[in-house]
């Protein structure tokens, strides 16, 4: 990523300075001496600021997601996005006399839009977790009188092992929940049993915050992620991008006044994230698979991608999957998205050997999961004869996971 950002300079906390020191002489693009430590650098003296000139459509950041491959494409967000989502702090009920916890890290869009840039521009108070725990949350809540929090899907699902959390009063806070798919039965004991407000918010960084649901206010509208937002436009279509009709099964586009300008140094990959529609608008493709029902919730029903989200995190299989391929016991490989009590979906490894080298399921989970990040690590690895694949030799990974599934396999 700083490769293809193009960076001149990296600031990173004094803990992780390990992680990247030296990268300075191997990056072409860095600056001499330009990994800086940010505590350092708050702890010279102030200067005075230049006089800068910005303009509405002049970039603001880049936000690393990854596409259909894998590899990470910079998303390009100008002035204008960023400070139309600042100031949907009213919106939202965010003023200079609330307070916003932020648990999940500060490099996710939705920590970004959602809650740090509302903080700073209205002056509300802003409460940092370095690592999320259950009942650190709460007390925060508490203590801080926070009134906004944003959690993922298994951060919500940590709050109810809690034994009656339900009892504390956190009336004045409200959950906005987000980054991946909820299951019914999750969002209505996240509204039973928790005293204040509950929304679901879905999305796709492309786009922003596409559509939004009260849980508490409709109870029976849980198996949808709501309707579209006031600055958002949604619609459904078929494999031939022809719009279909309300009701019909489709991939989800958007468009919105949160939308990217495109991927950075990528025009190809922005070109094929849009579809146009009639009257020469632009819309991105969501890559999920959804319908709208007959009061305009929309229900999602599958996702195009093979991205495995994993406490709120994408998990690339392809990944995984470069790394199993190096073990000489194996001669094919496929790694898909199990469900996980604790996590949502967790990473799961089909295996065809190759016969030259005896080797256990359970000494290739260990052998792999020493080689790749703590989030991507296999809960199991699954021997199969053969892989299934589909007329062309594509390997089918739906089946794969519906075969899994079938099986009643739940990982924690």
């Amino acid at each position: 990523m700083i490769v293809d950002c193009e960076a001149v300079a990296v600031l990173v906390s004094e803990s992780l300075i390990q992680l990247v020191q030296g990268v300075e002489r191997r990056i072409s693009s860095l600056r001499p001496d330009s990994v800086r430590i940010i505590e350092q650098i708050l702890d010279l003296p102030c200067a005075s600021p230049q006089t800068v000139t910005i303009g509405p459509t002049d970039p603001f950041n880049i936000i690393y997601s990854s596409g259909t491959t894998g590899a990470p494409n910079g998303i390009v967000y100008d002035h204008a996005v960023r400070w139309f989502q600042a100031i949907q702090a009213a919106v939202s009920g965010v003023n200079r006399d609330s307070a916003i916890l932020l648990s999940t890290p500060l490099y996710s869009n939705t920590t970004l839009a959602g809650g740090l840039l509302q903080s700073l521009t209205v002056g509300a108070k802003l409460v940092l977790m370095e690592k999320f725990d259950a009942r650190e949350f709460l007390a925060l809540c508490v203590k801080e009188k926070v009134t906004h929090a944003t959690l993922v899907p298994v951060q919500c699902q940590r709050l109810l092992e809690l034994s009656n959390f339900e009892l504390l009063d956190l009336s004045q806070v409200t959950l906005r929940i987000t980054a991946a798919p909820m299951t019914t039965a999750l969002k209505r004991e996240i509204a039973e049993r928790f005293s204040g407000g509950v929304h679901e918010s879905y999305g796709f960084t492309e786009l922003g915050a596409g559509a939004g649901l009260n849980l508490k206010e409709y109870p029976n509208k849980l198996h949808t992620v709501g309707q579209p937002r006031s600055h958002v436009e949604l619609k459904i279509i078929d494999t031939d991008n022809r719009e279909l009709s309300q009701g019909a099964t489709g991939e989800i586009v958007g468009r919105s006044k949160s939308m990217m300008i495109g991927y950075f140094k990528r025009p190809e990959l922005t070109a094929a994230l849009r579809w146009v529609d009639a009257e020469g608008r632009v819309f991105y493709r969501s890559g999920d698979i959804g319908r709208f029902d007959e009061d305009g919730y929309l229900i999602i029903t599958d996702r195009k991608k093979d991205v495995i989200i994993s406490g709120g995190f994408n998990i690339y299989p392809t990944d995984i999957e470069e790394v199993l391929a190096q073990h000489p016991a194996i001669l094919e490989c496929s790694v898909v998205g199990v469900p996980s009590q604790r996590w949502g979906e967790s990473p799961l490894a089909v295996v065809v050997l190759n016969g030259q080298l005896p080797v256990t399921e359970e000494e290739l989970q260990a052998w792999v999961n020493e080689r790749v990040g703590k989030m991507q690590r296999v809960v199991a690895v699954e021997f199969y004869s053969e892989l299934p694949r589909g007329p062309v030799g594509k390997i089918l990974k739906r089946q794969l996971r519906d075969e899994i599934t079938r099986k009643g396999a739940h990982y924690v």
